[in-house]
């Protein structure tokens, strides 16, 4: 049997974190949060996640940083990273961008069902949808 894809969202408002790990474990897909960014990193690390879903304003280790030492780092510089964020400047887009982003999504106007299809688009259909 095929292995689900895994999804580590590192995000400190847990009502964003549970409704997106409710979309996409539906969907199919092994998710696991992370409440901060030092959590993030460290599950990162250990789990290997197939894609990272990151927001930005966290406390400990904030996103940026979180962002740029995980593309520094060996063990998890080829792992997708799609920021999650309620800041929007374009300063904070291009800088997430420029760290190794792929997307980025604001979260107070981006419905989860676009960030699945983002999901889906990275890292393939989980092997639930797949034996459709």
């Amino acid at each position: 049997m095929a292995v689900a894809q895994r999804v580590l969202y590192i995000e400190d408002e847990k009502f964003f974190a549970d409704t997106l790990e409710n979309v996409l474990s539906q969907i199919g897909y092994d998710v696991k949060q992370a409440p901060d960014g030092e959590a993030g990193l460290r599950v990162a690390r250990e789990w290997k996640p197939d894609l990272i879903l990151l927001d930005l304003l966290l406390p400990k280790i904030e996103g940026f940083e979180v962002l740029r030492q995980l593309k520094a780092d060996l063990a998890t510089s080829k792992i997708p990273i799609v920021v999650l964020s309620n800041l929007n400047s374009e300063s904070d887009v291009k800088k997430a961008k420029e760290l190794g982003a792929l997307h980025f999504f604001v979260k107070a106007v981006t419905m989860p069902t676009s960030i699945s299809s983002t999901v889906k688009e990275i890292v393939g259909l989980p092997p639930a949808l797949k034996a459709v």
